[in-house]
């Protein structure tokens, strides 16, 4: 379902639409010394407003499919995770090895290795001391405890599993992929963003903006046309509002 601001937008271009299809109407009477009011002019601004928005579209739903594929991607990473150190304690690795692995598995699961104590209640008067995070649940840090991982088993001779999904080199391929998915969701997250930037300049900027434009227009037919006119009335309810 499109957001509240983006089915405003598209409402502003379709007022900004209907608005131009009122003063091409009034014929010779609609003659703005204001070049920006002009209904060539206004078309054009239509036309790259309209542009912009469907530009939004393309980038936003290219950046959309790096982040479900991502996502997909990460599903069963920590039951992997899981699996893999259950291999480990199996395999006659070295207790200090698995020490190692498990805290590492511990990153990947957002475990602390001890429990919290509780946070006593505050007499009132100090505030509690907030706990720093050690979940470490971004992509690029699991990506990294991963790494880890894998560097930690390729020291283990015992590690030698049979299932083919836990070897080093499965896991070091899977590692890869997970780079490149979240790589994609970077380099198409700036496209993206951008387009959000040129399309709220094309649609709101002061002056220049199409919905300043629109309500020039409407003030401009109200002068010529009077309060009160039928054709005032036409326009009036268009209602133009900012988005950012």
């Amino acid at each position: 379902m499109a957001s509240t601001s983006e089915t405003g937008h598209t409402k502003n271009i379709a007022h900004f639409q209907s608005l131009i299809s009122f003063c091409t109407g009034y014929g010779t009477a609609y003659n703005p010394v204001n070049n920006a009011l002009k209904v060539v002019n206004m078309q054009a601004q239509l036309a790259a407003a309209q542009l912009e928005v469907q530009n939004v579209l393309l980038t936003g739903t290219t950046n959309q499919a790096a982040v479900n594929a991502r996502s997909i991607a990460f599903q069963d990473f920590r039951k992997l995770a899981t699996k893999v150190i259950n291999a480990l304690a199996v395999s006659g690795a070295s207790a200090a090895i698995i020490a190692d692995a498990k805290t590492i598995n511990r990153k990947i699961q957002g475990k602390r290795a001890t429990p919290l104590a509780p946070v006593p209640p505050s007499n009132g008067t100090t505030p509690p001391t907030d706990t720093v995070s050690v979940s470490q649940q971004s992509y690029d840090k699991l990506i990294e405890h991963l790494s880890a991982l894998i560097t930690l088993l390729s020291q283990e001779p015992a590690y030698t599993p049979n299932e083919i999904p836990l070897k080093i080199t499965s896991l070091t391929t899977f590692k890869n992929d997970l780079i490149a998915k979240n790589t994609a969701v970077i380099t198409t997250y700036t496209p993206a963003n951008n387009q959000l930037i040129s399309r709220n300049q094309k649609l709101y900027a002061p002056v220049t903006g199409l919905v300043d434009t629109a309500l020039m227009a409407k003030n401009y037919i109200k002068s010529i046309f009077g309060a009160s006119s039928p054709q005032f009335r036409q326009v009036s309810g268009l209602q133009f509002k900012t988005f950012s």
